[in-house]
């Protein structure tokens, strides 16, 4: 079984190193990568206010974290989930540096950064120039976003699975497989983007152009857009 774990934070601010904490962390089990159904979310009392642009973001007030546990309570739970499986997060030297600093500061051990699988790096690679947060990604592949109204640490962690999916080259939904021994793999159905209707995806000429100057960059290019 090739177990990942996908995830986000929501924090006070963007510095761990100026004091900020975690306020929200939500994680996704991938096998094979594509999503069995299995979380772990967990709101967080951070112990101190929270920035007024994050709370924009996110939506969460310190009245809202009031009587939630705090990352020393729950960060056994959370390394039990996770395991010593690779992590896959959107700008994960951002989440990676939050998880950390909440470790150090329970007296945890630390997540090694070579676990961490980082999707906007994927994005980037495949598509230099443009733009790559979640949001775009989303508009890109054609996933829903009527339910991202604001900053949800479960809600972009499902997102972001059919993002991650996307990335490493789409599946088909009922897939069957052989495993390493030769005998056939369950069948996996994938139901977060069931909804979703395929569409073609053509580039912009933005994006062609983008496409073509990253090609010449190339020594002896196979392909090339004319």
């Amino acid at each position: 079984m090739s177990r990942s774990i996908l995830f986000d934070t929501e924090t006070t601010g963007l510095d761990p190193l100026t004091g900020d904490r975690m306020i929200e962390i939500a994680c996704l089990e991938l096998v094979r990568d594509l999503p069995t159904g299995v979380t772990f979310h967990r709101l967080i009392d951070p112990e101190r206010d929270i920035d007024a642009d994050a709370s924009r973001v996110h939506g969460l007030t310190r009245a809202d974290l009031q009587g939630k546990p705090k990352f020393a309570d729950i960060a056994d739970e959370l390394l039990a989930f996770i395991g010593d499986a690779p992590l896959v997060a959107h700008n994960a030297s951002f989440d990676f540096g939050f998880i950390n600093a909440e470790l150090a500061r329970a007296g945890r051990d630390l997540v090694h950064l070579s676990r961490k699988i980082d999707t906007l790096d994927m994005a980037r690679t495949r598509f230099p120039g443009l733009p790559n947060s979640l949001d775009a990604l989303c508009r890109r592949f054609g996933i829903d976003l009527t339910e991202r109204t604001s900053h949800n640490a479960l809600l972009d962690c499902r997102l972001l699975a059919d993002v991650y999916i996307e990335l490493t080259g789409g599946r088909q939904r009922g897939l069957s497989l052989a495993s390493e021994d030769g005998q056939t793999m369950p069948t996996v159905t994938y139901h977060a983007s069931a909804t979703r209707v395929p569409r073609l995806i053509l580039p912009t000429p933005a994006e062609i152009l983008a496409h073509q100057a990253f090609v010449t960059r190339l020594k002896e290019p196979v392909w090339l857009v004319e």
